[in-house]
């Protein structure tokens, strides 16, 4: 565990990025009570105007070259991922407030549940100048653009299903993506991958590939159940020649993260992971990211977090 540090001199308002939609609104009459909570740190509170994922980010990045006091993010793994862009390997201070369908960031690195009583730990970490640093991984594409994410990286079935609901226009909500699970279990193929992991090469063929900083994602799904974010590795799953029928079986494993016992499955643990795949889009806590190959660089205590 890296140590506990303490800024006595932390200055300035405390940016805050909201997402209304984020848990399907359930969180919106709160954000007064969570504003008030923030406040009470004695700092200005500013919120960030955004109206779409893109903005947001951008208006992260703005404030933090502001020089804010500290960014705080009030939403699910999405909302914290975009403000996460911005604050990565700088002295900036961050708060993940859980307030969407999935929070798997902000409840594996230390923060309760409850929305409430994590802005009540966010603002006595402010009063008291007290930060906990935490890795995160930086993924760099064949074009050099870079990503970071703190919870997990997809790039495998999981991915596959994300990428075909987000071309979906029918159904709505959660439906959508079970179909798209439909579909592409109806269209199950192993996957020739290439990982070198601190550059040793594994040729493999596989049907999921999990990379994680965190051990869980998609709301409580322990992918990578060994995975600790201040270890300064990242946790590479692998499921291999899965069939339909295994994967189906093996899948409520994952919520218990007992499926890498399965002897298809196969876990790894490096510093620097390069994956190349053809045809993978990469999703990142959840969000659409970059097309393989990536590589991917555990970065230890890229992130202070206000806990």
């Amino acid at each position: 565990m890296l140590p506990v540090t303490a800024d006595a001199h932390l200055s300035g308002p405390i940016a805050v990025l909201v997402n209304p939609t984020a848990g399907r609104g359930r969180y919106r009459g709160l954000l007064p009570q969570l504003l008030d909570g923030l406040a009470a740190a004695g700092r200005p509170v500013r919120l960030l105007p955004a109206s779409s994922p893109d903005e947001a980010e951008s208006a992260c990045h703005a404030a933090v070259a502001d020089g804010v006091a500290a960014l705080v993010a009030i939403g699910g793994d999405g909302t914290v991922h975009r403000a996460m862009q911005a604050v990565a390997g700088t002295d900036v201070p961050f708060g993940p407030v859980p307030a969407g369908t999935g929070n798997d960031f902000a409840l594996d690195t230390g923060f309760p549940a409850d929305s409430l009583a994590a802005v009540a730990m966010i603002a006595d970490a402010l009063r008291a100048g007290r930060t906990h640093p935490v890795d995160l991984a930086r993924m760099t594409g064949t074009d050099g653009t870079e990503r970071w994410y703190g919870a997990v990286l997809a790039a495998g079935f999981d991915a596959i299903c994300n990428e075909r609901a987000n071309r979906m226009r029918w159904p709505r909500g959660p439906r959508r993506y079970d179909l798209a699970i439909l579909v592409e279990l109806a269209r199950l193929r192993p996957r020739r991958y290439t990982l070198r992991l601190d550059g040793v090469p594994h040729e493999l063929d596989a049907v999921l590939v999990a990379v994680g900083n965190c051990p869980t994602y998609g709301g409580g799904m322990r992918i990578c159940p060994d995975a600790d974010p201040t270890d300064g590795l990242l946790d590479v799953v692998v499921a291999g020649r899965v069939n339909r029928r295994t994967l189906i079986r093996v899948k409520p494993r994952i919520y218990q993260g007992t499926h890498i016992s399965h002897p298809l499955v196969s876990s790894y643990r490096a510093r620097t992971v390069e994956l190349t795949a053809e045809g993978i889009t990469t999703y990142a806590d959840g969000e659409r990211s970059l097309d393989l190959p990536v590589t991917i660089s555990a970065v230890p205590g890229a992130l202070r977090l206000l806990r």
